[in-house]
């Protein structure tokens, strides 16, 4: 890795420091997909088959899985892998179980109630990308949560073959439909609806820059589905002293850049020392790395940046936002505090983030290339809408009569005037008699 010394650095060199690698999202990306999402919306199931032939090389058979195939992945799962599977979903269940919200009522006046309630989001899609690295902890982290919040309806898209335990975890989690799809097609399905598949209203998932420019289309679409969070490539930052032990920090690192050759892994350090440990454990790890070269690609855009103290490794990581931030100091809690733009944060030497991608309880779903700074981790809020409900009585309105009429007509809004002025025109008549 690039190591940098931030006190010679002037204000643009930050800033190209802290940088990501360029998303991709070309204008060929974006043309190509709104032609898959546009025919499916349009054409439906025919659209479909045709672009799951093409991209997903499978032309005959049902989409769906029945409920035979479904069984059989269950039962090809081993003994092993479904333990741990349950382990995590205990965990997880377990963590966003607690964030049940309360419901809100009280009166702000004398007469005038206001309540605050949740309800699910009706249909939800959840997309898990397939290839080389099936992320059975992806449906956990999508589907637990759906679940808890009661969401009527739960589908599931991943791209063929879809491994066994993918179907098995979507299985525990209470998965109403598991389809054979992927990419931008899978996403517009879901969106619109086909003859097939069903339609949803808000769709969850990561995925490659296809899956993402799709997802991003169909949200600005008022026919289409609402998304979970905006994503990029997957990130981690780690604030390290001179009492971190460099073959964790090394781990941590190239447990993400091993994702994709688009991530990104920094270190924030005052330690020098602590830096050319960690570049020599990286190149030492690397060699037992069945995805070496995914994640030497990926430390090309990597760096190590060396600071003043732990104070300004805050300020650092605060401007860059990551979506994994781990922290190996001395004290780590005591640093909690600085510390405010981050999707996931890991405490101490024996929180490594892979913790929190498969069993802590936390969710891994996080906001990734800077957006942690507005956004948030994946939570039981996402899967529910919230709604107000207010009523008056005769003497609430009259409490709030002056105050309403006042301001409507500073807005020139003179049928909300009238809207008040008219029932306490009628509460007038009635007190008259």
């Amino acid at each position: 890795m690039q190591i940098v010394q931030w006190a010679n650095l002037d204000t643009e060199q930050r800033r190209e420091t802290l940088t990501r690698p360029a998303m991709s999202n070309s204008a060929e990306i974006t043309s190509i997909v709104s032609n898959i999402v546009n025919r499916i919306r349009t054409e439906g199931d025919s659209a479909l088959r045709e672009f799951t032939a093409k991209f997903d090389k499978v032309s005959d058979g049902d989409l769906r899985l029945s409920n035979a195939a479904i069984q059989a992945a269950c039962e090809r799962t081993s003994p092993e892998l479904k333990t741990a599977i349950q382990h995590a979903y205990r965990n997880v269940a377990t963590f966003h179980q607690a964030q049940k919200p309360t419901p809100l009522s009280l009166d702000t006046q004398t007469g005038v109630r206001c309540e605050l309630h949740y309800q699910p989001i009706n249909r939800v899609g959840l997309y898990v990308p397939g290839g080389s690295a099936p992320l059975v902890s992806t449906v956990l982290m999508l589907a637990i949560p759906a679940k808890i919040a009661e969401c009527r309806k739960v589908i599931l898209c991943s791209p063929p073959p879809i491994a066994d335990e993918i179907i098995y975890a979507a299985t525990l989690c209470g998965v109403s439909e598991i389809y054979t799809m992927g990419g931008a097609q899978a996403i517009a399905a879901m969106a619109y609806g086909t003859e097939s598949v069903s339609k949803v209203d808000k769709i969850f998932g990561p995925g490659n820059s296809w899956v993402t420019e799709a997802k991003r289309q169909v949200s600005m679409d008022f026919r289409g589905a609402a998304i979970d969070m905006p994503a990029g490539p997957s990130e981690v930052l780690v604030i390290a002293d001179d009492t971190a032990n460099a073959a964790f920090v090394a781990s941590d690192l190239l447990s993400q850049a091993e994702h994709g050759p688009d991530s990104q892994v920094v270190l924030v350090t005052p330690s020098v020392e602590l830096a050319n440990q960690v570049d020599a454990e990286l190149e030492k790890q690397l060699a037992e790395l069945s995805r070496a070269d995914i994640a030497r690609k990926a430390l090309e855009s990597s760096r190590s940046i060396i600071c003043a103290d732990l104070e300004e490794a805050c300020a650092i990581s605060n401007e860059y936002a990551p979506e994994h931030l781990i922290v190996q100091t001395f004290e780590p809690r005591a640093l909690l505090g600085q510390l405010e733009n981050a999707g996931s944060i890991f405490l101490g030497n024996w929180t490594p983030e892979s913790v929190g991608d498969y069993a802590s309880g936390t969710n891994h779903t996080l906001p990734t290339y800077g957006y942690a700074k507005t956004a948030s981790s994946l939570g039981l809020a996402d899967y529910q809408r919230r709604y107000t409900v207010q009523e008056l009585s005769a003497d609430g309105l009259k409490g709030l009569a002056t105050t309403v009429t006042t301001m409507a007509d500073a807005e020139g809004l003179t049928a909300h005037k009238r809207a008040v002025t008219i029932r306490m025109d009628s509460i007038k008549s009635q007190e008259a008699k």
